[in-house]
């Protein structure tokens, strides 16, 4: 399999998880499967994305709330506070 299909490839949860370690000086490369720790700490940094993707879009959702209520407050639309700010 060509490298780029190696690097590309997605792990699915039935197939054990594999690093890619690439010598770029030589251009050797090796694929081995993770260890435990590896795994543990793959585990952990899927946990904080996505902890930090959902605090974003929560974010995200109440800035948009909050944009809303001041532009009824205002009595304008989005297009005329546009206007205002160009």
């Amino acid at each position: 399999m060509a490298l780029i299909d190696k690097l590309l490839r997605r792990n699915t949860m039935s197939e054990v998880a594999n690093a890619i370690e690439v010598n770029c000086t030589t251009g050797e490369v090796t694929e081995r499967p993770l260890t435990a720790e590896e795994i543990t700490q793959r585990e952990a940094d899927a946990a904080a994305f996505a902890a930090a993707q959902a605090e974003a879009d929560a974010k995200a959702a109440q800035d948009a709330v909050a944009k809303d209520a001041l532009l009824t407050k205002l009595g304008i639309t989005a297009d005329e506070a546009k206007l205002l700010l160009a």
